[in-house]
């Protein structure tokens, strides 16, 4: 409870209202969303330890599988996969806004989001173990860009800014 309260004290009132917008329109989705991105924090750490916080590939993992997660989460209280993935967007995106970063790594994650939420409808009857491995060999793979990359010519690869050590 002490996280969210110190996650909340840093969003806007603004951020803060389209927050709870957003969860009174979805209101099933906000337990499944917790606990996908609880469990997503855990396994990034688990594999890369902290350097998932930074715009490694081990980010680039951490938010694919963060989009995924929270739609098979969501998919598992709702079947409807449309329903499912917009709300996964619709709070990711949430997220980018509500936090602002630079304007390369916000794309980055947003690409990055888009490569988890194309998974779940790719991997809709693999196990998580399963969807984690293949994330996991896309991080290995996952290109390195710049400002002047066209990200369109990456879709549904991962990618990063920095090197990971």
């Amino acid at each position: 409870m002490t996280n969210i309260l110190k996650i909340l004290n840093r969003i806007s009132l603004k951020s803060f209202g389209t927050l709870v917008k957003l969860c009174f329109i979805s209101p099933l989705y906000v337990f499944p969303t917790i606990s996908a991105t609880n469990k997503c924090m855990a396994i990034s750490t688990k594999l890369y330890g902290r350097e998932h916080y930074k715009n490694g590939p081990a980010n680039a993992f951490r938010h694919a599988f963060w989009n995924y997660l929270i739609a098979k989460k969501c998919f598992s209280w709702k079947k409807k996969v449309e329903s499912v993935l917009t709300w996964t967007k619709k709070i990711t995106d949430w997220h980018e806004a509500a936090f602002p970063n630079r304007e390369l790594a916000r794309k980055m994650d947003l690409h990055n989001n888009e490569v988890g939420r194309f998974m779940f409808k790719e991997c809709l009857t693999k196990l998580e173990s399963q969807v984690v491995d293949t994330l996991r060999e896309m991080t290995s793979d996952a290109v390195k860009i710049n400002a002047k990359t066209d990200l369109t010519l990456l879709k549904n690869q991962l990618v990063y800014i920095i090197e990971d050590k």
